[in-house]
């Protein structure tokens, strides 16, 4: 899938395929981001204390 694609062409299969493609993308980046997040806030911990 590509951002911003016409999707004129596409079925409803497979708009809907790729709909729950892209809802496991997100809830990936959404893990990462979480993952990001806490090193970082566990980083900034550790220099305070010190």
């Amino acid at each position: 899938h590509e951002i911003g694609q016409d999707l004129s062409l596409l079925s409803v299969g497979e708009l809907s395929e790729r709909i729950g493609i892209l809802r496991d993308e997100i809830a990936r980046l959404e893990t990462e981001l979480k993952t990001k997040d806490n090193t970082k806030s566990a980083a900034e911990a550790l220099f305070r204390r010190g």
